[in-house]
This record gives structure tokens, C-alpha cells and sequence, in this order.
């Protein structure tokens, strides 16, 4: 990696902890300077504007996301293990988050909703990479038959994924886990119940 290369990856790095933990709107270029020890015009070198680098900076936090549910699932087979593992990582990321600052779909979609339509777009290709996720676990669990020929992969994903993001949500916001541990336990009740007997 050349070292251009090097320094554009430290500033999406550390921008991503910063727009994740205080959102676009209350990150200044001064907080991206003081995370990067870089001059305003050391990061416009890199990045053409502040959004251009928000959206960089908003999908390397998603990789880095991604990257923990695509390993976890390696080690896992067969659609019911591989759901609980989905609901598990999410839950564990609590400890050991990839990446500074909460889930940074939810921290995104709520901030972008009407403000930022570029962060939102990229919210929503995330939000469907997820989805898209637990749809492939689910029609292979169906397919396999060892999930109910009935269940609809759609309903499963939003039930799941609102599920989990409302529980971190209510967790963070009280700074209480057990909102999130409840959430486990009855996605983990759920999830067994869609398995074909």
C-alpha cells in the first residue's frame, strides 16, 4: 500500500469512530483533524468534501460489520444455527464493537432520514445487503427442509433486524443490556420455532 494510500485509509478509519459516535451533523472538519492529526487540506487531498468522505467513512464501518457476520456464518451450519449466530454476533458486537460509536445502520438511518439523501441511499444498500442475508438463510432452510415451507424470508428479516436494532436502541439509551438480552432470548425462541418438526 503506498503511502497515499495508507493515509486515505487512516482518515476513513478514524472518521468512521467520529461520524459514528457524534453523526454528520455534529462532526466537524476540527473533530476529523483532531482524530486524524491532519490539516484541513492534508484530508481534501483525499476527499473532495465533507459528504464525499462521510460515505467513505459510512461504508467502511459497514464492512467492518459485515466482515464479523461473514465469518461467524463460516463457522456454522444449517439455517437455524446460522440465524442464531446472526442474532448472537449482533449481540456480542455490544462488547466488541467493529467499530466505535453502536450500530452504525441505525446511527446512520435516523440522522439521514431527511437530511443527508446521499447517506441515506447508502443506509439502504446496507439495509438490503442484511436482509438479503437472512433472506439466503432462510430460502436455504427451506429449500433443505429444515425450515416450515410456510415461513416467509421477508417476514423473518424484518422481525429480526427490527428486533435487534429496537433492543440496542432501548439498551443504549438507558445504558441497560437487558433490553438487548431479551430481544436474544426471544429471537432465539422464534427462530426455533421456524423449524420445520
Amino acid at each position: 500500500m503506498t503511502k497515499a494510500a495508507d493515509t486515505k485509509l487512516t482518515i476513513i478509519q478514524r472518521a468512521a469512530d467520529v461520524f459514528n459516535q457524534q453523526g454528520y451533523a455534529g462532526s466537524s472538519m476540527a473533530d476529523i483533524m483532531q482524530a486524524t492529526g491532519l490539516k484541513k487540506g492534508g484530508i481534501y487531498n483525499h476527499f473532495a468534501s465533507k459528504d464525499e468522505l462521510a460515505i467513505a467513512a459510512f461504508q467502511f464501518a459497514v464492512h467492518q460489520v459485515s466482515r464479523r457476520y461473514i465469518q461467524i456464518l463460516k463457522d456454522h451450519q444449517g439455517a437455524i444455527a446460522r440465524l442464531k449466530a446472526v442474532v448472537h454476533t449482533f449481540v456480542a458486537n455490544l462488547d466488541n464493537p467493529p467499530i466505535q460509536g453502536g450500530c452504525p445502520l441505525l446511527n446512520t438511518a435516523i440522522e439521514s432520514d431527511d437530511t443527508h439523501p446521499l447517506l441515506r441511499q447508502q443506509v439502504q444498500r446496507a439495509m438490503d445487503a442484511w436482509r438479503k442475508l437472512i433472506h439466503r438463510i432462510v430460502d436455504t432452510g427451506v429449500a433443505a427442509g429444515e425450515i416450515k415451507p410456510e415461513v416467509q424470508a421477508d417476514t423473518v428479516a424484518t422481525l429480526l433486524i427490527s428486533t435487534l436494532e429496537g433492543a440496542l436502541m432501548l439498551s443504549q439509551l438507558y445504558g441497560d443490556r437487558v433490553h438487548i438480552q431479551r430481544a436474544q432470548e426471544h429471537l432465539n425462541d422464534y427462530i426455533d420455532r421456524l423449524q420445520q418438526s
